[in-house]
């Protein structure tokens, strides 16, 4: 293996290693695939209307998921860490454009995989099958808890709740980016701040 490659699978084991323990075999089953590079802040993944074929894992940085309206205005769909991934089911299943944009809020490291290739070794490999439902499965959790907190939780809750469960997101991004994904303005996260004694 080449030094390139060993240290690709290092960068991949560090970071999701948690969830499945790959060995040297699964990441050569894997390697021909995936292409990891660096991107720089502000950069789109993909955009709002694109059509996209490819799964951007995070392994290190901040990025951010979100809708533009008619308008121009945005609203963050989700904000992600190291760990996350840039990717659009309606995209691979149903060949539809994207109905949203993806960016880099800091220079991040992505790996870029094919969803098809992802699947495909996904089906011959177990632990990338176990990767799969990992991480189908993380989504779908993060998904039930933002709409409850969404529905059941105060804007005051949903802010706490926010920074205990996300620390190292919450210190790295803007407080615009938070508030957006918090579904309130800055205007009202900057006087939730004030009560909690944050500014």
């Amino acid at each position: 293996m080449s030094k390139s490659s060993n240290e690709n699978y290092q960068k991949w084991l560090a970071v999701y290693g948690r969830l499945v323990e790959f060995s040297l075999e699964d990441w050569l089953f894997m390697a021909p695939y995936i292409k990891i590079g660096h991107i720089t802040a502000d950069t789109m993944l993909f955009e709002q209307g694109e059509k996209i074929s490819s799964v951007y894992f995070l392994l290190d940085g901040y990025g951010r998921y979100f809708y533009l309206d008619e308008k121009g205005n945005e609203r963050n769909k989700s904000l992600l860490q190291k760990g996350g991934a840039f990717s659009c089911l309606s995209c691979y299943l149903e060949e539809q454009p994207s109905p949203f944009s993806t960016q880099a809020l800091t220079d991040s490291v992505i790996a870029e995989i094919r969803y098809a290739d992802l699947i495909t070794v996904s089906e011959q490999n177990l632990n990338w099958g176990r990767f799969v439902r990992k991480i189908y499965e993380q989504l779908v959790l993060k998904k039930e808890k933002r709409e409850a907190a969404l529905l059941q939780l105060s804007a005051k809750e949903r802010y706490l709740r926010f920074i205990t469960e996300n620390q190292p997101l919450s210190r790295s991004v803007a407080l615009r980016h938070i508030a957006m994904y918090l579904g309130i303005t800055d205007v009202s996260l900057s006087r939730i701040r004030k009560e909690l004694g944050l500014t």
